[in-house]
């Protein structure tokens, strides 16, 4: 199948209005070049093609507006929103330019608490593995275990492994462990892997809707309730203050429906003035989903007929 044609098969199954469906895509970096410790995150030139596809295929639109249309049963044929979580600079550098050059808006969520210096409690751990100096690296004083770095391939999976162990400790207990990982590495406190506060205002100024990410990137079901809405008003606080205007849509940490957050954050969305959140769920929206429980599907094929196929695979109800 030629992407370029795919349009009519969209619309067909994306027919707008009461029937609508939003199809919601999901990045976190764009890579200016391959990096072979992320093998999962595109680089500008496949960014570039996914992009042009979309853009040519479904109409695109902010995520606010969208969710906004999908309820009052008015969105167009083939509707789609490109978002970006977590406030990366590569999202401002790489990716913003590539949009800009195809005429598109996206919708970037942004953790306030790692802007102008900050890192990612699982870029800690990236960066440890990346610079760590020698061929095995013991981590069991952290619960962990020893890890061959030999390869790239095993530097991945140490990766996975030590992730997928700290991802579900309490929030604090992570980022300490992380960072003290990182240090033991030889990884600076500082980084530049963030946005500054001016590139999420000349973001905005692009044209670009800015949304809520909570501040420090908790997962929001590890904590009490009152923590959980100071997280995610806090966020929205400081980035309404950086943006001078309010700040109405979010997407959670992590953002898995069944492990990660709950109907209660869904309300103290609503309490904090939020009208529209995004989850990780992989699904299409449609009139009768919950505008606080969006679901999101970006389809990681190599190709762009793969890629096209697998969103008119999700548009049929089979991502």
């Amino acid at each position: 199948m030629i992407p370029s044609l795919m349009k009519p098969i969209f619309n067909r199954l994306s027919p707008g209005g009461s029937r609508g469906k939003l199809q919601v895509f999901i990045f976190h970096r764009v890579l200016a070049k391959l990096d072979p410790l992320l093998p999962g995150e595109p680089d500008a030139k496949q960014f570039d093609w996914m992009v042009r596809l979309i853009g040519r295929n479904f109409n695109v639109l902010p995520f606010g507006r969208a969710v906004s249309l999908l309820k009052s049963g008015s969105l167009p044929k083939a509707a789609a929103c490109i978002t970006f979580d977590d406030g990366y600079k590569d999202n401002f550098s790489v990716a913003l330019p590539i949009l800009q050059r195809h005429g598109l808006t996206a919708t970037f969520f942004i953790a306030t608490s790692f802007l102008d210096g900050g890192r990612m409690w699982n870029d800690d751990i990236i960066e440890a593995i990346r610079l760590f100096p020698d061929e095995a690296f013991d981590l069991k004083e952290f619960g962990l275990d020893q890890y061959d770095l030999t390869t790239p391939t095993n530097q991945i999976s140490a990766i996975g492994t030590i992730l997928g162990k700290l991802k579900y400790l309490p929030h604090g207990q992570r980022e300490a462990t992380a960072r003290e990982i990182a240090q033991r590495a030889g990884v600076d406190d500082r980084s530049g892997l963030m946005m500054g506060a001016d590139e999420v205002r000349a973001t905005r100024a692009a044209g670009m809707e800015l949304g809520g990410h909570t501040h420090s990137h908790p997962i929001l079901k590890s904590l009490t309730d009152d923590d959980a809405y100071s997280e995610i008003t806090r966020g929205k606080i400081e980035l309404e203050t950086i943006l001078s205007e309010p700040v109405n849509v979010f997407a959670y940490p992590n953002g898995n429906p069944q492990l990660d957050l709950s109907s209660r954050h869904a309300e103290m969305l609503c309490q904090a003035g939020f009208v529209a959140a995004a989850t990780t769920q992989q699904a299409i929206a449609t009139v009768n989903t919950d505008p606080f429980m969006m679901p999101r599907f970006t389809p990681w094929d190599r190709t762009p007929t793969r890629f096209g196929i697998r969103c008119a695979f999700a548009l049929a109800g089979r991502p």
